[in-house]
């Protein structure tokens, strides 16, 4: 169930890609994505979040296919722009596919999708994809002109990439990587996108972008399942969710 409170949510997206990256590691059947997808959704999830990688390190086709609908919140898909994953896309019609950039030598998404340079092949995805029956988002890096190409080519939806404000080594560092993130932010909701933020974000670091009125949703993945190691999966999944609620409440005085 999501938890509201006045004014607008912010909404908690688990991603369970690293559970998949456990099952896989020995080839078994377990840890059963599909069933920390559901833990997760009772624990307060409002998103589950998973990545079709071209290369299938994680998530596989059948956990696309037999999450689809069991959940009883949205499935948030993530993918290349590629036709193969714009294929399964479409049949799979999830609630949400977010389109993100992909380089099979990368450990995780490295930066945020290049809407500008691939402007036509981005708009041409979205166009697909909402014609299927998805809400198509964006995974861009927080800066003004990719922010500016997506609302032009019709996409409803932005996911700022966090990763440079998360990896900061330094204060002045991680404060300027904040103030971009707010900046896009506003910028993004000036142009009537719904802005959504994920990546690198955990239980010491996810506290000041959760206050950023604006913020619809956070999409968290590796941090929840490597604190489930310690606390137990419906645990952290609760945790992370107290966290960002009481950040955003806090930011409201």
């Amino acid at each position: 169930m999501s938890l509201f409170f006045h004014g607008n949510p912010i909404a908690l997206g688990v991603n369970i890609d690293h559970v998949a990256t456990v099952r896989n590691a020995r080839g078994t059947a377990y840890p059963d994505p599909i069933k920390a997808a559901l833990l997760a959704e009772a624990a307060g999830a409002d998103v589950i979040t998973l990545h079709l990688r071209e290369d299938r390190r994680h998530i596989r086709d059948d956990d696309v296919t037999n999450l689809r609908d069991e959940l009883l919140t949205r499935m948030n898909l993530e993918c290349a722009v590629t036709e193969e994953m714009l294929a399964i896309a479409c049949r799979v019609k999830a609630h949400d596919v977010c389109l993100v950039p992909e380089r099979r030598q990368e450990l995780t998404t490295e930066g945020g999708l290049d809407v500008v340079g691939l402007y036509d092949r981005v708009a041409a995805a979205t166009q697909q994809l909402s014609e299927a029956g998805s809400r198509v988002s964006l995974f861009i890096d927080p800066d003004e002109a990719p922010i500016r190409a997506a609302a032009r080519m019709g996409a409803p939806v932005v996911e700022l990439h966090t990763g440079r404000y998360a990896e900061a080594h330094d204060e002045q560092t991680r404060e300027a990587e904040f103030a971009r993130i707010e900046r896009a932010v506003a910028l993004g909701l000036s142009l009537g996108l719904r802005v959504n933020a994920g990546h690198g974000l955990h239980y010491e670091n996810v506290q000041p972008i959760a206050a950023i009125e604006g913020i619809s949703e956070l999409n968290i993945g590796h941090a929840i399942v490597a604190h489930a190691i310690f606390a137990g999966w419906e645990n952290a999944v609760r945790e992370m969710k107290a966290i960002i609620v009481a950040s955003r409440i806090a930011a409201r005085g």
